[in-house]
């Protein structure tokens, strides 16, 4: 079968690795420094490119560091758009969090040296006002899934009050994982960890919760 997706041009791939290398180069900096003591300019002349390069891809610091803040606030959303028929919005969130925390992933917070990456936050009060917010629109973007997905009232609570849930315990699980393992803790001691306190939170919400958006089979 003959693909119809659009074939990467060169000009593209260029721009797609000029980024990443900048961004890779900047997160190395700032893990060995701290977020506020790199500027702009230090990550242009390391990248080899010019400030205003940098800025065209990132326009803020935060941008740089938080280069997949789209990717990461669409994941439940994205999750819940692709579960399976039978499958509610839980099921489909929660079974891959599950699966991230066995797989000891990065988006669980499992992978050794993490810590790092979230010492650099909390040194930095932009990076963690930044934080908030990219969960904020988590939340948000959940609750739209979910009233689409549903075909809702607007003003039915439930939307929102499960996409706060699914993404405050996502979030629950992040931090107290990457916290563990700096603590010293192991991956395979933090997941497991981790996958005892899912099986209470599942354990403690309501079938309502856990039933709710029930993809039709």
């Amino acid at each position: 079968m003959t693909s119809t997706a659009p074939q990467e041009g060169r000009r593209e791939r260029k721009k797609r690795e000029t980024r990443l290398r900048i961004s890779d180069i900047a997160t190395g900096l700032f893990l060995d420094r701290g977020f506020d003591a790199v500027t702009i300019a230090e990550i242009a002349e390391a990248a080899d490119v010019s400030a205003n390069t940098v800025y065209n891809y990132f326009p803020t610091k935060e941008d740089l560091f938080f280069d997949r803040a789209e990717e990461v606030i669409d994941r439940p959303s994205r999750f819940v758009r692709e579960r399976l028929p039978g499958q509610s919005a839980a099921d489909a969130v929660l079974g891959r969090l599950r699966a991230e925390i066995e797989d000891r992933s990065v988006y669980a917070g499992m992978m050794e040296g993490y810590d790092a990456f979230m010492r650099c936050i909390h040194g930095a009060p932009s990076l963690l006002a930044r934080m908030m917010l990219m969960q904020y629109r988590t939340a948000e973007r959940l609750t739209e899934t979910l009233a689409e997905e549903t075909g809702d009232d607007p003003e039915d609570p439930m939307p929102q009050l499960v996409a706060g849930e699914l993404v405050h315990i996502s979030n629950q699980l992040f931090r107290g994982a990457t916290r563990a393992i700096a603590a010293g803790m192991s991956p395979e001691q933090a997941a497991l960890a981790a996958l005892g306190k899912l099986d209470t939170y599942e354990g403690l919400v309501s079938e309502r919760f856990l039933k709710y958006a029930v993809r039709p089979g």
